[in-house]
């Protein structure tokens, strides 16, 4: 695909939302005082809606085209032209993009439209919409944009608008605190991101071709082998740096911290972050640069083993959370860690695909969250629910649809993408089987905390008070329409990833082939047996179908049973409940030693900075005061005095000049005598 199709529309895409942020931004208050919060929603969602559309064109267009001719570019103009370094504000979409796309405003539209019955009571409705549409600018410029740089600019808009929506609320401590952690957070993980691009460029630059663009980087990426810095290979260096944003902007191990608190902003938010937008960053940007990762093995197997232990361990705190939205946080770290271990052992197409399905069933869970919790007034301790599918039917099936899909129950569409990477994590070039039993145990895991969930909230008896029972109530159509929709689309997406020992052609792999393909590290299983995959399959069926069976035992058929485990378990169940202490254990280290540094150098600044400072000032003062005295006494006294002194001979001199003739002769006379006495002396 070197030689794109130019086209003139794809900006649109980009710019319509920031159209309607700018709109809503600037005059949204006064709008909504004149025409109400129907010409907001209006100004919000219309764009969304029409850049999905061109999407839609996008895609269309590129299935009229020959596979390795699916690259359509829109250049707009020339960014940056300094020295050897030349960026433009063009954007692309290939069959990669092209699916980012397509998730992004489709998903993102159905959020939107959700938000206008979420949010219909709130008072910043203009404020939200506003930074709704921004943050939906900021990722499609970051899956749009055809270099580097342009990327680096979507990926710290998501950064900066997160900040802004899940602080949304920020009069409140806890959730302006959320918002400042998840922004402090990504800018460690962005800090490795820029090491990345700059080493990049450098290198590139050194060997005669600087360029950030992709087209170029994947043309030129063969040079990178065999250089070294520190003595490690560049490409593995570089691709590590990445790695380190990715951990930052897709929650892995250490940089997830922020994403479970990031449930504090509008429930709808937290369905954008954590589904369509932002937690996919990383994701993305590894499966853009999968030529220069498939370059560096050791950065690749970094990647399976922090995707599989973020699997894992995130799977095992979700088991004993009460919170309905920290559960499903819990779940898009564990579910983000499965997209890592199939960009990690070279499955590309398998992780993108992972990423497609869980925006699907991911964004109907959190909505059907926010639905559950706007039906009970708020409250989202799932041990004060139950019953709930009485009067919430349509909330109740599309959440179990969804939840059927995340937990890999055929024919749903987590089966297919979630056992794809498994399959290739054990049978992959790069897999491994501890990472494939890792993955194993988590999806088993993965299966009983989702229908634990389903059972405290939607099962059994109604543990809610008498008032909030009486008002229980399915929420409205334009909410509960894209709840059917998106679990809709997670029943059906996985028909795209049909492998072929299940009679299937795996299209969704065949897409990206053009994209995939140049990595050369590709994870190949074919020379497994069929029944091994059958095998394989059928395990992760049947842990999954266990921690359902557990589930059910435990939450419906004896409901004690939680309790008694939990007081056997004692320290192990308390150490599951606060997350393994992770954020004590950030505030003890991290936190407490960056405070003590921050302390230490705000003492360093007033005590020994601002003393020299105030000391050369205060010395300056004394020999300014000393000057003003030698000048004022010594300097000026000479001057005066001289002056004094001439003024003072000048009088005696003047006193001479009397004017009168009889005094002038008397002086003459007497002068001429003196002469005369002294000559004849």
């Amino acid at each position: 695909m070197e030689h794109p199709i130019n086209v003139d529309y794809l900006r649109w895409i980009v710019f319509l939302p920031l159209i309607g942020a700018v709109i809503n931004g600037v005059a949204g208050a006064l709008i909504q005082r004149a025409a109400g919060k129907r010409a907001i929603s209006f100004i919000a969602c219309a764009p969304v809606m029409v850049a999905f559309l061109i999407s839609v064109r996008a895609f269309a267009h590129l299935l009229e085209l020959e596979p390795q001719q699916r690259l359509l570019l829109d250049s707009l103009w020339t960014w940056i032209d300094v020295g050897g370094l030349k960026a433009e504000v063009a954007f692309q979409v290939d069959p990669l993009s092209a699916v980012m796309i397509l998730v992004v405003t489709g998903v993102g539209g159905l959020i939107h439209i959700y938000s206008v019955g979420y949010m219909h009571e709130e008072k910043s409705y203009w404020r939200y919409f506003a930074f709704l549409n921004l943050f939906t600018f900021a990722m499609l410029t970051l899956v749009l944009g055809d270099n580097l740089l342009l990327m680096f600019v979507g990926w710290e808009g998501v950064g900066l608008c997160s900040y802004a929506l899940i602080g949304f609320w920020y009069s409140d401590w806890n959730n302006a605190s959320a918002g400042s952690k998840a922004f402090i957070v990504n800018r460690i993980g962005d800090f490795g991101f820029m090491l990345g691009v700059f080493l990049l460029f450098w290198t590139l630059d050194g060997l005669g071709h600087p360029t950030l663009t992709f087209r170029e980087l994947q043309a030129h990426a063969h040079l990178l082998d065999g250089q070294l810095i520190w003595g490690m290979g560049v490409a593995t260096a570089v691709t590590l740096l990445f790695f380190v944003g990715a951990t930052g902007k897709s929650a892995q191990i250490p940089l997830y911290v922020w994403l479970p608190d990031a449930m504090a902003g509008p429930t709808p938010v937290s369905a954008l972050i954590h589904a369509a937008t932002m937690v996919t960053a990383g994701v993305y940007m590894i499966g853009r640069l999968n030529f220069l990762f498939s370059m560096a093995p050791a950065t690749l197997h970094v990647v399976a083993w922090v995707g599989a232990l973020t699997a894992f361990f995130a799977a095992t705190i979700g088991l004993v959370q009460n919170d309905i939205k920290r559960v499903l946080a819990y779940s898009t770290v564990s579910q983000l860690g499965y997209m890592f271990i199939g960009m990690g052992v070279g499955a590309y197409a398998a992780g993108i695909f992972h990423l497609m399905t869980h925006a699907f069933f991911k964004a109907c869970l959190f909505l059907g969250s926010g639905s559950v919790i706007h039906s009970m007034h708020g409250e989202q301790d799932m041990q004060k629910m139950g019953g709930l599918k009485k009067w919430m039917p349509v909330t109740h099936w599309t959440f179990l649809l969804s939840t059927l899909a995340i937990a890999g129950i055929p024919p749903m569409s987590g089966f297919f993408s979630k056992d794809e990477i498994l399959w290739k994590a054990f049978s992959g070039e790069h897999g491994s089987v501890f990472v494939w039993l890792l993955g194993f145990a988590g999806a088993g895991m993965t299966a009983f905390y989702m229908f634990r969930q389903v059972f405290l909230t939607f099962w059994g008896e109604c543990r809610a008070d008498h008032h909030t029972q009486e008002h229980l109530h399915e929420s409205p159509a334009v909410m509960t329409y894209p709840l059917m929709i998106l679990a809709l689309l997670a029943v059906l997406a996985g028909v795209l990833g049909v492998p072929p020992a299940l009679g299937g052609a795996n299209r969704i792999e065949e897409w990206f082939a053009p994209v995939f393909s140049h990595g050369g590290h590709a994870a190949h299983a074919e020379h497994h047996s069929q029944a091994l995959e059958y095998l394989l399959m059928a395990a992760s069926v049947a842990i999954a179908a266990a921690g359902i069976g557990i589930a059910y035992f435990c939450y419906l058929v004896q409901p004690a049973i939680p309790m008694v485990i939990a007081w056997r378990a004692g320290k192990l169940y308390e150490w599951l409940f606060n997350k393994y202490y992770v954020d004590e254990l950030y505030a003890a280290t991290v936190i407490r030693f960056t405070m003590f540094l921050t302390r230490a150098s705000a003492a360093f600044d007033r005590y020994v900075i601002d003393f020299m400072v105030d000391g050369a000032a205060t010395l300056t003062r004394g020999v300014s005061w000393l000057h003003g005295l030698f000048d004022n006494y010594v300097i000026d006294g000479m001057v005066n005095g001289v002056a004094a002194l001439s003024m003072g001979v000048g009088t005696r001199f003047r006193q001479l000049q009397t004017g009168s003739i009889n005094g002038y002769l008397y002086v003459i006379a007497v002068a001429t005598v003196a002469i005369l006495i002294l000559r004849v002396m």
